[in-house]
């Protein structure tokens, strides 16, 4: 996405990360193990780590600051350089609150003076999907300041490396341990305890016998491994799979699964979709009601393992149907909408601030 942006012949955009890991190797706590991403990360755009960097001289030299969220001692001192320096500043978080709730009593009402000192420092805010939008109206935001610039991955990769995939399907499946004519029932991410893995387990035991199965496949790694592994002694771990590999995972299987509480988004349901994988999402992922509609994929109530079973097994019946209508929903939300969406927010600072 920042490659995209870069290439517009109106912005000039400079990245500051707040960290680079030396060759963009580092320890993932969620995965319990060493990262190293397999696609370029930082090609095609202008960027810097700010230990190199002044970074009020940075804000003093920009026309607007766009900022991911205020979570960080750092992301609370641009903002206050960027009131003090008079810069407008575009806020894209990826708060809702059936995620991150403000709480009920004084402890709430601390949290929402903070926030609201926190956005009054906003000029315009870039909504990740309509939850976010929501988010920001409880906290007082009007929606001539919101702009849509939903959450996405490059779908036209994900599309064509599962494309490209597809021929080797069953070679995969034979690598892996699962039968060729058997489903596959997917779930792709960090094996921790709010992603409810052990929730999809138990809604897999509930399913109707059929000859062959459905096997369950995990993709990723983490805390829950070994437990997962006792509770489905007949389910495949792949363990930790890379970008580039990953396309041809979603591409065999036949529903992915994201059972989580408290998700604030959950890309990979925007990665199973763009690969045309229908997709069974619990009501607390906060990318179901703008991405799941009952021909996409199906929500359930989250923590009930039945709910979750039926829906499983009705995604199954209707497997390719589901996934040919989720991978034209996803065309809908890409990088082109994000264009649109900052650029509308743009051309708003401008009309506003002189920039």
């Amino acid at each position: 996405m920042l490659r995209r942006i870069a290439s517009e012949a109106h912005i000039d955009l400079r990245v500051l990360f707040e960290r680079l890991a030396p060759e963009h190797r580092y320890y993932d706590e969620g995965f319990k193990q060493e990262i190293k991403w397999d696609v370029p990360l930082t090609d095609g755009y202008d960027f810097a780590a700010l230990n190199d960097i002044d970074l009020e001289r940075e804000i003093a030299a920009c026309d607007v600051l766009w900022m991911h969220g205020w979570q960080t001692m750092t992301l609370r001192k641009a903002l206050r350089i960027a009131e003090k320096l008079d810069k407008p500043v575009l806020m894209r978080g990826e708060n809702c609150t059936l995620a991150m709730p403000d709480g009920a009593g004084i402890r709430g009402w601390i949290k929402r003076f903070y926030l609201n000192g926190i956005f009054s420092r906003c000029t315009a805010f870039l909504a990740i999907g309509s939850l976010n939008a929501a988010y920001y109206n409880d906290h007082g935001i009007e929606n001539g300041r919101i702009f849509s610039m939903p959450y996405a991955v490059d779908n036209d990769a994900f599309r064509d490396a599962a494309a490209n995939a597809r021929e080797n399907k069953e070679a995969l499946k034979s690598r892996i341990g699962i039968p060729a004519n058997a489903a596959v029932v997917l779930f792709s991410g960090k094996l921790s305890r709010r992603k409810r893995p052990d929730l999809l387990v138990d809604a897999m035991s509930r399913l109707a016998q059929s000859d062959p199965k459905p096997v369950l496949l995990f993709v990723g790694d983490g805390e829950m491994k070994s437990e997962l592994q006792e509770m489905a002694p007949d389910a495949v771990f792949a363990g930790f799979v890379n970008q580039s590999e990953l396309p041809a995972y979603y591409d065999m299987s036949d529903v992915f699964v994201l059972p989580s509480e408290r998700e604030p988004w959950g890309l990979a349901v925007n990665e199973a979709m763009a690969c045309g994988t229908p997709v069974v999402v619990s009501d607390e992922v906060g990318c179901a009601p703008d991405l799941v509609d009952g021909r996409s994929g199906i929500v359930f109530p989250t923590g009930n393992a039945q709910a979750l079973s039926e829906a499983i097994a009705e995604c199954l019946t209707d497997s390719s149907q589901m996934g040919a209508y989720a991978a034209e929903k996803i065309l809908h939300w890409g990088y082109d909408a994000d264009i649109k969406g900052l650029n509308q927010a743009l051309n708003e600072v401008a009309v506003n601030h002189g920039h």
